[in-house]
């Protein structure tokens, strides 16, 4: 999992080098986010509690939290997206509930997403680079290209 470091507050940049990504669950479970810093770390201690309850089942606590998010008026108004993986799954969730796993094992959230989710598909196909370096790259690639996006990248491994 990869992120850049940048936080931003409408079109000014606050911080460069913000870590998004957190390890989790005995360091089993990674979780990164995007969106508002503040909603994300409320969504990250709701996540790591489902995370306790349910043992470290990553299925059982991300279906949890899209519920509760879903039904939850407080959780509802939270702005922010999250990625959460263990090495056997890996899953989207949204603000709306929505709980994704993505058919090829790649993905990308925030501004950025779309440009580091087309620049890894595209390495994924055409390369013979590892994970880490398809990340890293991605990542990079979304850096030069969107503005809310800068190259701090931070990549945690399973």
């Amino acid at each position: 999992m990869a992120s850049d470091g940048q936080v931003t507050f409408g079109q000014t940049v606050l911080k460069q080098s913000a870590r998004k990504i957190r390890r989790l669950y005995h360091d089993r479970v990674l979780a990164g986010f995007a969106g508002s810093a503040a909603d994300s770390f409320a969504l990250f201690s709701r996540f790591e509690a489902k995370l306790e309850e349910y043992r470290g089942n990553l299925d059982r606590a991300a279906v949890e939290l899209a519920r509760d998010w879903r039904t939850d008026r407080l959780l509802r108004r939270l702005e922010a997206m999250m990625l959460v993986m263990n090495q056997h799954h890996l899953f989207v969730l949204s603000g709306t509930g929505d709980l994704i796993e993505p058919d090829d094992g790649v993905i990308g959230i925030g501004s950025g997403g779309a440009y580091a989710l087309a620049a890894a598909r595209a390495l994924v196909r055409h390369s013979s680079l590892d994970a880490r370096a398809i990340a890293e790259q991605a990542m990079t690639i979304a850096g030069d290209i969107c503005i809310y996006t800068n190259r701090t990248i931070t990549v945690e491994e399973l």
